[in-house]
């Protein structure tokens, strides 16, 4: 069978001729390859299993977040970060709360004795004179990101907001070299 044979003949060009071609095409192709003939039981081992659809998580959720020091650390972390723009969603998650704008750009693990935070940026771009922040690059973490840092108590926590907003404003498009 020539696919092309019939090209030449068609006189115009426009959108019904080529819908009426992609037609004739398509009943083409069904009639040379044919769907196999499956038993419902064989298909039946094939078909994807459901999607598990995002629970909705809060903080009851996250044992080390119930109450204490890092209870009241992560509630004053919050504030901060949900306060200066209203663009900011907060998302609690199974294993870690997201700090949203267009993306996650500060993920949370809450953990026993400090807040694990993972900034969603390169590592190379972070300003920290301190030297706080660690490389996580390519390491398997919960969170997205390059890099991570620990904040484990108040005295720490202008610090690691002014990190924190490094990685909103570089998501927003404020950043230096974007």
């Amino acid at each position: 069978m020539h696919l092309n044979k019939n090209l030449g003949a068609e006189g115009t060009w426009n959108k019904d001729a080529i819908e009426g071609r992609a037609a004739w095409l398509a009943a083409q192709a069904v009639s040379v390859w044919q769907a196999p003939a499956l038993d419902a039981e064989l298909l039946a081992a094939y078909k994807p299993s459901p999607t598990i659809t995002s629970a909705n998580y809060t903080i009851e959720d996250h044992p080390h977040l119930a109450s204490g020091s890092m209870r009241d650390l992560f509630d004053a972390f919050r504030k901060q970060v949900l306060a200066p723009d209203p663009v900011v969603s907060e998302e609690f998650l199974k294993l870690y709360v997201a700090y949203k704008a267009e993306t996650n750009f500060v993920d949370v693990v809450p953990q026993a004795k400090r807040l694990r935070l993972s900034l969603n940026m390169p590592f190379p771009d972070i300003d920290d004179p301190k030297g706080l922040c660690k490389d996580v690059t390519g390491l398997g973490r919960w969170g997205n990101g390059d890099v991570e840092v620990g904040l484990s108590s108040f005295d720490g926590l202008p610090y690691v907001l002014g990190l924190v907003r490094q990685s909103f404003e570089k998501q927003m498009g404020n950043g230096a070299d974007e």
